[in-house]
């Protein structure tokens, strides 16, 4: 499934001649006009013992939430040129469980931001098209009857906003920031041999672990923090409709390996039973398989499903009162977003399109829309914080340097802004996973349907 459009290195000197820095400011920036949040103090994040991050894919902010009330939504007045059909397409509801998206790997995030206008992603849909002319979906989104209990989590817990996909690129070196803040190419086992790239080359059976740089796992491992990576129905292809390679990346790592924690890497049923046992780790990283992952064209009522069951586990858990989810999608999927990154880029290879993205908690505030900006890096950053002193995948002091261009946690909006550790743990929220919906055509029962899906073509639908 690797890109066949390799990146340009004079593409990505024009992207960053057009980009402003702010690398000193992301720590916690805002969105001017909207009051100002201070973070609570640090004090209180002991509180989590369990961190949950639960990663679904190829979604943007405004295709999920861009009608949400009071949040960072769809502007009026969009119209997106469409120079196969001419004129141009505004935003429009869809209703359809099944959706298309569009291209979305580099070259396409460049096109679809165009410098900042955020006007190429009918045209690179249209790229797609087997016809000379063709309608595309990429400017439609669901509304609050098409996904309620991702609204109901919104509006009962917290809400960011501004969630970006560390990465201006595809599924791959998004599964690859989200447990090691990079993304790279690496010439042998040695970490100081890798080169950092938004297009790296994934895992095989003749290479299985070519990613040679430090994880954080790695870091956990050294302070003695448990962790587990769970596989919805195992990986593929030793399970048939298991996770695919792009999204589990963690058997590709060599510092995994080489400290004896590849047994860290499990089925979901694991999950599931360490939840209800309350004996959940320190850490967990959730992956889907491709019919629950809502990547295009799988369901969008069966990926609600599945991560509604999910978060039902672990609020019927002991657990449940020491803990913190994150949910997430982990790239744009080729779908409309307008708010431009260019001004939060923290270096060559990021930050990419707004996604969606939720923090659910006993101590999670309830309703907040949380303005400030973040990545998929904000996620170690909290982890490091709780587990780890503070200590980052630094190649200074992580004692397996590698050549990271920087420390993307230092950098990284810090979530605690989320949390008022102050107040008595919440209580569950306990969702039906197939809820009534506006879906069409309306979901099978128990919302446990699928189409047709051709993994092998996914990383440039």
């Amino acid at each position: 499934m690797r890109l066949r459009l390799p990146i340009a290195a004079a593409a990505v000197a024009t992207l960053l001649a057009g980009t402003a820095f702010a690398v000193t400011a992301q720590a916690q920036q805002k969105v001017p006009g909207r009051t100002a949040v201070t973070p609570s103090a640090q004090s209180g994040i002991h509180k989590i013992k369990h961190v949950i991050v639960i990663l679904q894919e190829n979604r943007t902010f405004d295709s999920y939430f861009g009608t949400y009330p009071g949040a960072d939504g769809i502007p009026p007045g969009v119209c997106v040129p469409d120079p196969g059909n001419g004129g141009c397409v505004r935003p429009f509801v869809d209703h359809r469980d099944s959706n298309k998206g569009g291209p979305h790997e580099d070259s396409a995030f460049r096109a679809d931001v165009d410098g900042g206008k955020m006007d190429g992603f009918v045209g690179q849909a249209e790229t797609k098209c087997q016809t000379t002319k063709c309608q595309t979906d990429v400017m439609g989104y669901h509304v609050r009857s098409d996904i309620p209990n991702y609204w109901k989590y919104a509006k009962n817990f917290v809400l960011n906003e501004h969630m970006f996909e560390p990465v201006h690129s595809w599924s791959l070196p998004a599964h690859m920031y989200e447990v090691s803040a990079w993304s790279a190419n690496c010439r042998n086992e040695n970490p100081a041999s890798c080169t950092g790239t938004d297009q790296p080359a994934n895992r095989t059976a003749g290479k299985p672990t070519p990613f040679s740089w430090t994880d954080l796992t790695w870091l956990l491992h050294k302070n003695g923090v448990s962790w587990g990576y769970y596989l919805d129905h195992g990986q593929a292809p030793e399970n048939p409709g298991g996770v695919p390679t792009i999204w589990n990346v963690l058997p590709g790592f060599v510092d995994v390996h080489a400290d004896g924690q590849a047994n860290n890497i499990q089925p979901l049923s694991s999950f599931f039973s360490q939840a209800s046992a309350g004996t959940l780790p320190s850490v967990s990283w959730i992956s889907p398989d491709p019919k629950d992952s809502e990547h295009p064209p799988a369901l969008v009522s069966t990926g609600q499903a599945y991560v509604t069951r999910i978060i039902n586990s672990v609020m019927r858990s002991s657990d449940w009162k020491s803990t913190a989810i994150f949910v997430a999608w982990d790239d744009w999927g080729g779908f409309y977003d307008h708010v431009n990154p260019l001004s939060h880029q923290p270096d060559a290879l990021g930050y990419g399109i707004r996604v969606p993205a939720m923090v659910i908690s006993p101590f999670a505030k309830r309703g907040y829309v949380d303005p400030h900006f973040y990545s998929f890096d904000s996620y170690l950053r909290f982890i490091e914080d709780d587990f780890l002193g503070g200590a980052r995948l630094d190649p200074a002091t992580d004692g397996r340097p590698d050549p990271r261009p920087d420390v993307r946690e230092r950098q990284a909006g810090n979530l605690i802004a989320d949390f008022n550790f102050g107040q008595p743990p919440r209580p569950p929220l306990i969702l039906s996973p197939c809820p009534k919906s506006t879906l069409t055509p309306a979901p099978k029962p128990a919302c446990l349907g699928s189409v047709p899906l051709h993994v092998n073509t996914w990383g440039d639908t």
